[in-house]
């Protein structure tokens, strides 16, 4: 299978090299050349192992990977995940169900993507002998899921930009207390919009990615959003077949990388009852979906921080298709929006989307109000899907982050502590930062005088 760019200026590349790449040389990002019918598969996946539906799943789209080898790739991804069932559907209600995605060794759902992708760039140095830096941008779980899925890889350096002062104390803990020599976070003054346009700019200079060796972990790497497909998958083979065509999954996200990998499965033959986009106060996503107007606005710190964010870097993807894969429009949209900030579509609320806003305030009644009625505790991001649900049912809330990580905004709702070991082994050791300007000037310096060459 190959791979093309949405801005239809790069040749198509294989699998392994689009995952190498991350961003395409033209600027846009990789998606399948066509996507494959898997809805003949659905017997046969019925009931799998999520390991072995990751490697089933996969094998369709890494077709130049030894499956041998893509095998092994996934069964270690999983290995470090605490639930047997790796990823499991809790059923709150008769049509209510949360999918537990926080059983990852950071306790977030990036864990699905990045720990397989960590895996994915050890074998393409083994392949090539080549070492390579990585870089990325977060808004708070990324940076801490990607640092663990590559500690100990040989030939790795790994740079984190992150807004210093706007994530939790324990999300900048997990990026910063690894002691690892190779890690290094990046602690920038601003937004993680100026951390995720910085590392655009930086990966835009072919010179000095070719130079360094430069491979992305953010969600513009293929390699995370078809991760992040296969635990749709899952959850949907795990529903009575009488209910997943009527099922709507209830997504939280400000990067728009989560709800595509959901959305994209569902272009592949499986029937899906939708995808409700369920924002925080910063709702660029609520606000396209209900007027059709892409508008960056001001981010405001909120109780969700993993979501503040104002330029949703994956609705490119998804705009490639919207547009009947018409690179050239993808191109106009994109350069429009960067030079104003703002565009509008006409029709964008005809495409299966609906959408809610959660305010600070909201998130807290929320918190409290599931925890009364079904004694559950659910962390700041998850309580942003259960705004809104009417209507929607049945549907499966993914639940995105464990709520220790988020012990300040609990305890404030609920009064109570949520503890996870992992964490708290880092509250007493020290944090190990680099101030930094969000430039690619900054980043690039930076980068040349840490590695060897």
């Amino acid at each position: 299978m190959q791979y093309v760019s949405t801005r239809g200026e790069s040749p198509p590349v294989g699998f392994t090299e689009a995952v190498a790449l991350g961003l395409a040389p033209d600027g846009g990002l990789y998606l399948p050349e066509a996507l494959p019918d898997l809805s003949g598969k659905v017997s046969e996946w019925e009931g799998l192992p999520y390991p072995d539906l990751c490697y089933s799943f996969l094998k369709e789209f890494a077709t130049d990977l030894p499956d041998e080898t893509l095998a092994q790739i996934v069964q270690r991804s999983y290995q470090s995940f605490t639930h047997p069932g790796v990823a499991p559907l809790q059923q709150l209600d008769e049509d209510l169900y949360l999918l537990e995605l926080f059983h990852g060794p950071t306790l977030a759902f990036k864990d699905f993507a990045l720990q397989l992708l960590g895996n994915l760039y050890e074998e393409q140095i083994r392949r090539t002998g080549k070492p390579i830096v990585v870089l990325g941008a977060t808004s708070g779980d990324t940076g801490a899921a990607a640092i663990q899925g590559l500690l100990g890889k040989e030939g790795v350096n790994i740079f984190i930009l992150y807004p210093e002062g706007r994530i939790s104390f324990l999300q900048e803990r997990q990026m910063t207390c690894s002691g690892a020599g190779n890690v290094f976070p990046l602690a920038i003054q601003g937004t993680f919009d100026d951390a995720q346009l910085a590392l655009k700019e930086t990966f835009a200079d072919k010179a000095f990615s070719q130079q360094v060796g430069l491979s992305a972990v953010n969600s513009i790497n293929l390699a995370r959003i078809l991760a992040q497909s296969v635990y749709y998958l899952y959850a949907w083979l795990l529903l009575p077949e009488e209910k997943r065509s009527m099922t709507t999954f209830v997504v939280p996200t400000g990067n728009f990388g989560n709800v595509f990998a959901g959305w994209l499965l569902g272009q592949m033959g499986f029937s899906i009852g939708g995808f409700h986009i369920a924002t925080n106060q910063n709702d660029v996503l609520h606000r396209l979906v209900q007027t059709g107007q892409y508008e960056k606005g001001r981010v405001t710190p909120s109780s969700a921080p993993s979501m503040d964010i104002q330029v949703a870097s994956n609705f490119e993807r998804f705009l490639y298709y919207f547009t009947g894969r018409d690179a050239r429009k993808v191109r106009e949209v994109m350069a429009v929006f960067a030079e104003t900030g703002s565009y509008h579509f006409e029709d964008f609320t005809t495409h299966g989307f609906t959408s809610s806003r959660a305010s600070d305030k909201d998130i807290s009644s929320i918190i409290r109000s599931i925890s009364s009625r079904h004694g559950y505790l659910v962390d700041p991001h998850t309580a942003c899907g259960f705004r809104d649900l009417d209507g929607l049912l049945p549907c499966i809330v993914l639940a995105t982050a464990h709520p220790a990580k988020f012990p300040d905004v609990i305890r404030e709702a609920v009064g109570a502590d949520p503890k996870a070991p992992s964490l708290e082994a880092l509250k007493e050791k020290p944090i190990v930062n680099f101030p930094l300007g969000a430039s690619k000037e900054a980043i690039q310096t930076f980068i040349l005088e840490k590695i060897d060459l």
